[in-house]
């Protein structure tokens, strides 16, 4: 059965609860803290390497979206996805050349299966958990899951401006290392060593960017209104308030900066096999209130099937937001970031519970039109995914968090090549990409959406090491592959799970150089990174344009 949100939100709060049994405290040479890819990456490495190593994950699931229901990997260029990033990806081909996987499909006919291919970049949530785990197994990573760093003064021990030791709940252990790796999507242990970072979006005179800020002008037409949509709750009668989701604020002056991050979801595994599919459940205390904005987009024309469901592997999906009104809860996770992880509990399930809703009424609510109805009611969750959770992803795509602010930030010119770092340790290929931030009322006094920006970055373009490392004189043995240092919209092209995998693999193979050099990681010789790094495979050249 699936619970209302407060229940979950209870259920995630219990798990922070004080200590259960006597604290130890343990000693590694690298110690990773985040379960996603990027943290997978960096502590399968750092343990090949030779180095004792230690994964600390705060979640029951280990691979972050890679394994939540993101299986669609979003890369504009393969060729350039190396190291331990193309080996997850060799082992997802080796996994589906394996006839025997195809259980509600055929690989002769998906197209994302090419037999002479060296590695596959479309996949199922459990089959990339189980690669994952292999990979772990396989490098003796010990792993920790469901400990979270505590995030008061005595969480984080350090000695001037080096880390020590931090400390988690709920077990109350200490783990204490030579070198740190915070591969989070919230940057909490970055944010917990006093290194410097932004939340929101910078304004794009701040970096001479013109993609970033507030963008009320840009937006395209895949998710924003396409008809007028009345925001009152009377039509026509602004003093009756506004409907649930449009936010009473301005939207601002263009190009300047703001509070506000992209949108969060959950990437929604589904499908239309009838002997693999959960029909939509109307959820525990659903609100129809909060899905008038959708209702009335539908009854004013706009009749797009408002989710983006992408073929994987045995007849299942990647969905993603899609149209004016969708998956994405815009507006709804501005103080995420920073939330302690009672409040961050709290938020993911009102983003579950809003989601569930959704999805329920675009099934079937009368006001929807029957064409959408029919075509939404195809489509349930994939039963044999996420079984412990209702078909549900146990983990939120948080698109952005915190991002550090280092001596090297990424910004559209780097994404651009209008400026290339003199030391890479990856590269990135997808389109500067932010989803809408904020729902407001427009000049017209219709709804309107804000924030949505799709703009190539005309290829690939090189990650600067600078802006994976604090400050010097911040923090001298951490590491940032996650919540690196970048403006919102180069973060927007940054995120994507294989360059997370690959900064995670580089911030391993940096904290491997610090540590035989005893060296402060923003000292570690480029030159001799770069040979590492090419020697294990990872990719640091550019094509020519």
């Amino acid at each position: 059965m699936t619970r209302p949100w407060a229940a979950i939100a209870a259920v995630v709060v219990g798990l922070l609860a004080g200590p259960a049994a006597a604290a130890e405290v343990r000693q590694y040479d690298v110690v990773v803290y985040g379960g996603t890819s990027a943290g997978i990456a960096a502590a399968v490495h750092a343990a090949r390497s030779g180095k004792s190593v230690v994964l600390i994950s705060p979640q029951r699931r280990l691979g972050g979206m890679t394994t939540n229901g993101l299986g669609a990997t979003d890369s504009f260029d393969n060729s350039m996805i190396g190291g331990v990033s193309r080996e997850f990806y060799r082992r997802i081909k080796t996994w589906y050349d394996n006839p025997a996987a195809w259980t509600h499909g055929r690989r002769e006919t998906f197209d994302a299966y090419r037999p002479d291919d060296d590695a596959m970049f479309r996949f199922e949530p459990h089959v990339a958990e189980e690669v994952f785990d292999d990979m772990l197994r396989g490098a003796n990573v010990p792993v920790v899951f469901e400990q979270r760093l505590v995030r008061k003064a005595d969480g984080l021990q350090r000695e001037g401006v080096r880390l020590v030791a931090l400390r988690v709940a709920p077990s109350g252990d200490e783990y204490r290392g030579r070198m740190f790796i915070d591969a989070t999507y919230e940057g909490d242990l970055l944010a917990a060593a006093g290194v410097s970072y932004v939340v929101g979006r910078e304004s794009n005179a701040q970096y001479d960017e013109t993609l970033n800020g507030i963008q009320p002008a840009r937006n395209v037409k895949n998710h924003r209104f396409l008809v007028a949509v009345d925001p009152f709750r009377t039509p026509g009668d602004p003093g009756s308030g506004l409907l649930a989701g449009v936010s009473p604020e301005p939207v601002g002056e263009e190009g300047a900066g703001d509070h506000r991050v992209q949108a969060y979801c959950f990437r929604m595994c589904m499908t239309r096999t009838a002997a693999n599919r959960r029909p939509f459940a109307k959820p525990p205390g659903y609100d129809e209130a909060r899905y008038e904005l959708l209702l009335r987009n539908f009854e004013a024309g706009d009749e797009r099937l408002p989710f983006h469901p992408l073929p994987m592997p045995n007849g299942k999906t990647d969905t993603n937001n899609l149209g004016a009104v969708s998956t994405d809860h815009i507006g709804a996770n501005y103080d995420y970031p920073e939330a302690s992880d009672e409040r961050r509990a709290i938020i993911l399930a009102d983003h579950l519970a809003y989601q569930q809703g959704l999805m329920w009424t675009l099934a079937n609510h009368p006001r929807v039109p029957e064409k959408v109805r029919q075509q939404a009611a195809e489509w349930g969750l994939a039963a044999d995914e996420f079984a412990d959770n209702d078909g549900w992803p146990t983990e939120m795509y948080v698109r952005e968090a915190r991002r550090m602010v280092s001596d090297y930030v990424m910004t559209e010119h780097d994404c651009r090549r209008r400026r290339v770092a003199d030391d890479p340790v990856g590269v990135g290929t997808y389109n500067m990409d932010s989803h809408n931030c904020q729902r407001y009322v427009d000049a017209n006094g219709h709804a309107a959406n804000e924030g949505d920006v799709q703009e190539t970055t005309r290829g690939p373009y090189v990650i600067s090491y600078r802006s994976i490392v604090p400050r010097r004189g911040e923090a001298t043995n951490l590491l940032v592959p996650v919540c690196m240092s970048a403006s919102h919209i180069a973060y927007g092209s940054i995120r994507m799970e294989p360059v997370f995998m690959i900064l995670g693999h580089s911030a391993a193979s940096a904290a491997c150089e610090a540590i035989d050099g005893d060296l402060a990681v923003q000292d570690v010789p480029y030159a001799r990174l770069r040979e590492r790094l090419i020697a294990e495979g990872q990719a640091l050249e550019l094509p020519k344009r």
